[in-house]
């Protein structure tokens, strides 16, 4: 087996670590300094320079402008963003987009594909459910056929914590149907019955809260193919433990870099045995955590069989993401002492910000329970 990254893969990774080289996290919004959002919308010059790169099209076909990619090179680019808190949709905007392209209806793709990989049209989806993360997100919406000849679909319910609600142009609704299966809808900005409430994340960005009143879609717009939500879902997660796994290496960078300088009774902190064993431990974390990410986005990638569905792989990259990166922040602020809680040092946007992957990502104690299931339906000879 060859586990090495292929030359596009890695070129589509230094193509972002080039982007998002002059993006300091110095200059992100600090939630500890503002009430209330942090800032109006996403950062549209770095949106800009993403689009002129041509990392927002990495898995749309070439017909649409893309490059043909797949979910391992988006891995990629979004591990370099975390490093840098990149204020952009990437991986909701170019997820939405790949799962129009794999399931959508050529009337749709036209509208949506080109411009998404040009950066242009933004897109979004409505993950998180009613309740943030705890319950099926589909179960949050109805979806039911409407208008003379059934050709139209109406919508109810309420999706809360979307991202960059305030920003897309569209927002990717999972929804069921009376038959019990999913449907994706996607509901232009501003559409008739369909009114945001403003929340906001532990990073300080604008999130919305999302109720459809009857919403009145036209089946164009409407995405009904089996798997769609399913398959868009594990893609949304594998891409949050990519932006773990690069928002934790640059947190253990730093706190490496901290601990040589600091000194206590004329020698660096990280000569001390307890310092180095803490971040011994939160590098075998980060190295757990991309093995599984990888692992993951491979099965996504490729559609290759395993012994349990690809849902078991993303389930196990999900269960070290989401206390990997809440261990090593932790780990990070208690071996800077005092000063990672400095509003002049970065460190507690990191802090901010893996606490919103964590969240994002939901308990590890689900995820194991879903694992458990897979191993009880799919026994392992």
């Amino acid at each position: 087996m060859d586990f090495t990254f292929t030359e596009e893969q890695q070129a589509a990774a230094e193509a972002a670590r080039g982007v998002f080289a002059d993006v300091s996290p110095d200059t992100v919004p600090s939630p500890a300094l503002t009430t209330g959002a942090v800032a109006e919308g996403f950062d549209r010059a770095l949106w800009d320079r993403l689009a002129a790169a041509d990392l927002l099209g990495l898995l749309l076909d070439p017909e649409y402008g893309g490059a043909g990619l797949d979910a391992i090179a988006l891995c990629l680019v979004l591990r370099e963003s975390a490093k840098v808190l990149a204020r952009v949709p990437l991986l909701e905007s170019c997820a939405a987009a790949a799962a129009v392209q794999a399931h959508g209806g050529e009337e749709l793709k036209s509208a949506v594909l080109a411009a998404a990989g040009r950066g242009e049209t933004v897109l979004t989806v409505a993950a998180e459910g009613r309740t943030g993360g705890h319950d099926p997100a589909e179960r949050a919406v109805t979806a039911r056929r409407g208008g003379a000849d059934g050709a139209d679909w109406i919508l109810d319910g309420v999706q809360t914590a979307v991202p960059w609600a305030y920003d897309a142009d569209f927002i990717v609704v999972p929804a069921h149907t009376d038959a019990d299966r999913s449907v994706l809808a996607l509901i232009p900005r501003g559409h008739e019955g369909a009114v945001l409430a403003e929340q906001f994340s532990t990073t300080g960005e604008r999130l919305g809260e999302l109720r459809l009143e009857s919403v009145r879609l036209p089946a164009r717009y409407v995405i009904s193919a089996d798997g769609a939500w399913e398959w868009l879902r594990e893609l949304l997660a594998t891409g949050t433990c990519a932006l773990a796994l690069g928002l934790g290496e640059r947190v253990l960078r730093m706190t490496s870099d901290y601990t040589s300088r600091r000194e206590q009774f004329g020698y660096p902190v990280a000569t001390f045995q307890a310092v180095a064993v803490q971040a011994a431990d939160r590098y075998i974390d980060l190295r757990a955590m991309e093995a599984t990410l990888w692992q993951a986005a491979w099965r996504i990638s490729s559609g290759a069989p395993g012994a349990l569905p690809t849902s078991g792989d993303v389930a196990v990259a999900k269960i070290w993401a989401s206390e990997g990166v809440r261990r090593v922040v932790q780990t990070a602020q208690h071996l800077h002492g005092g000063f990672g809680a400095d509003v002049d040092y970065p460190l507690h946007r990191y802090h901010a910000w893996a606490k919103h992957l964590e969240l994002s990502l939901g308990p590890a104690a689900a995820h194991e329970e879903e694992l458990g299931d897979l191993l009880a339906a799919h026994p392992l000879s």
